[in-house]
């Protein structure tokens, strides 16, 4: 075994040349200076992820379907009455959020790009 013929000093500098290749330049997290973060649980599997590595959406929907939302627009009393939405946090861990395609993979070029992807516009009613 090689330890057995290698002195101490040896050691230490082969210790800190093997870096270890990095993925990512965050490794995945948003954690900076923190040690240690909450857990949350995946929505889809119920999965333990760091929240800094979690994947977290917003899910904007009607409260009622399109048919029923006509059924009570043509009985209430009020003309422009507007319904609530239900808006829903989504925690997603990264496989399911691979899976069900909420972010895509990537090439190695693609990582680097960092700015934000431009939102879809707005639908006028």
């Amino acid at each position: 075994f090689w330890l057995k013929n290698c002195s101490r000093h040896q050691l230490l500098w082969q210790a800190r040349t093997l870096v270890m290749p990095s993925k990512r330049r965050n490794n995945g997290r948003s954690k900076k200076n923190k040690g240690h973060v909450v857990a949350v649980r995946c929505s889809n599997c119920s999965r333990c992820t760091p929240k800094d590595k979690a994947i977290k959406r917003f899910q904007v929907r009607n409260i009622v379907d399109a048919s029923s939302t006509r059924d009570i627009k043509e009985a209430s009393v009020y003309q422009q009455y507007q319904l609530p939405k239900l808006y829903v946090k989504v925690v997603y861990c990264v496989s399911c959020a691979i899976h069900a395609r909420v972010v895509r993979v990537r090439s190695a070029a693609g990582k680097k790009i960092r700015t934000r992807p431009e939102r879809p516009a707005m639908r006028k009613n």
